[in-house]
């Protein structure tokens, strides 16, 4: 199998792994995401400032330590989450978990593509019609990088992730100054009214679909140590930034947008160079997950041809109207999948003792309806929650799989070993 593939069916071999610096600049480049910007602008027009950090600091440490379990176990067995979702679920059971990330996946792709469009039409004061074909530009674009695989991805976010970095310190900056300085910002009320529960889960659900396919690049890491350190800091202070950056300037402008927030602080070119920069980063992890979905699903090794195809479905859904759904998607993606990483976690830690038979080593059954049960009980209780949805999902899940599989007294997934 080439390189170029990324191994979508196999467990990573150990020549093809990374140290700490090479996973931790591809996941900061994927948790630099200007949506989480957005997100945080919602929160920043309904919390004080103080409580809102409380709110991020919590949130992400919550969606860091879920993507550092599962980057444990995907560097300990070199295998992402679609591949790990074959011992709980079953062989065409884990289609299941393939389907729903990769769905969650291309809805990122799309809102992504739309915001770009959509903004730089705003921005550059373009006519209305060119949104369309900008989408369809940005869609094709997008995509090229993803096509490239792992090197592609960790080339560009070395140079993007620094001038991200330092674009958000400006925006900050200035709209502190703007404020009057922190004792004053202190003292802005909020315009708009929201639950701690709902804070939470709005920020885990805003990478809950990226922390759970991050295995894609930590089961790339040479060490468990190296996935963990990559993850907690990666989603802990990347994630976390931008949530913070965007509510920052929100409650300082009282303005979720924050296209429209660099628009008032005069920093319209950087948007420009902001968005291009950080979508063009994060859209080609967003759509190379998509393909590592489909290439489970289909069980197929062509990864660059469904990269192709999942760009121009995701093109389509940005024309159909993905930018107007951010909040209810993000609401959704919190309560469907985390209880897909409680079932792999309780799989792996409670019932397997923690280690996987290689792949081509067992017969798993087509459906494994224990793993399957839990983790619908859990994405059940987690939409229906009035909590955090994520921990009730994880949580949920875990335990449920657990008690069925003690109740069942036998292997979930009939992996006695049989060569093939």
């Amino acid at each position: 199998m080439s390189n170029s593939n990324d191994f979508p069916l196999v467990e990573a071999p150990a020549s093809g792994r990374k140290g700490v610096f090479s996973i931790s600049m591809v996941l900061f480049s994927f948790t630099f995401f200007t949506g989480t910007m957005f997100a945080g602008g919602k929160l920043g027009v309904s919390f004080s400032i103080v409580n809102l950090l409380w709110i991020a600091v919590i949130g992400n440490f919550l969606l860091a330590l879920y993507a550092a379990s599962l980057g444990w176990i995907a560097a300990r067995s070199g295998l992402n989450t679609v591949l790990m979702g074959r011992f709980c679920f079953g062989e065409i059971g884990s289609k299941l978990a393939d389907f729903i990330l990769g769905f969650a996946e291309l809805g990122w792709y799309a809102w992504g593509t739309a915001t770009v469009a959509i903004s730089l039409v705003k921005i550059l004061a373009l006519p209305e019609a060119m949104t369309v074909p900008l989408m369809i530009l940005f869609g094709i674009l997008f995509c090229v990088t993803a096509l490239v695989g792992y090197k592609g991805l960790d080339a560009l976010s070395r140079v993007s992730v620094p001038l991200m970095f330092i674009l958000l310190v400006v925006s900050m900056y200035l709209a502190a100054h703007h404020a009057g300085g922190w004792q004053a910002m202190t003292k802005i009320e909020p315009g708009e009214t929201m639950t701690w529960s709902a804070a939470i889960t709005m920020v885990f659900g805003t990478f809950a679909s990226g922390a759970t396919q991050a295995t894609n690049w930590t089961r790339l890491a040479n060490s468990s140590r190296t996935a963990i350190i990559a993850s907690m800091s990666s989603f802990l202070i990347g994630n976390g930034l931008m949530i913070v950056a965007g509510a920052w300037c929100a409650i300082v402008y009282q303005q979720a947008d924050i296209v429209e927030v660099l628009i008032l602080q005069g920093l319209s070119v950087a948007a420009v160079v902001m968005l291009c920069l950080n979508l063009l980063t994060i859209q080609g992890p967003t759509i190379y997950n998509v393909s590592a979905a489909a290439c489970h699903l289909l069980r197929s090794e062509r990864r660059r041809t469904l990269t192709v195809v999942a760009a121009g479905v995701g093109i389509l859904l940005a024309i159909g109207g993905m930018y107007e759904m951010l909040i209810p998607f993000l609401v959704l993606l919190g309560s469907i999948i985390p209880p897909i990483g409680g079932v792999i976690l309780a799989d792996y830690w409670f019932y397997r003792g923690g280690r996987y038979p290689l792949l081509h080593t067992v017969r798993l059954p087509r459906f494994n309806w224990l793993g399957l049960g839990a983790y619908a009980v859990g994405a059940v209780m987690a939409y229906l929650s009035p909590w955090v949805a994520p921990l009730v999902g994880i949580s949920v899940s875990a335990l449920v799989y657990i008690a069925l599989t003690r109740l069942g007294k036998r292997q979930p997934a009939a992996d006695s070993a049989m060569e093939q």
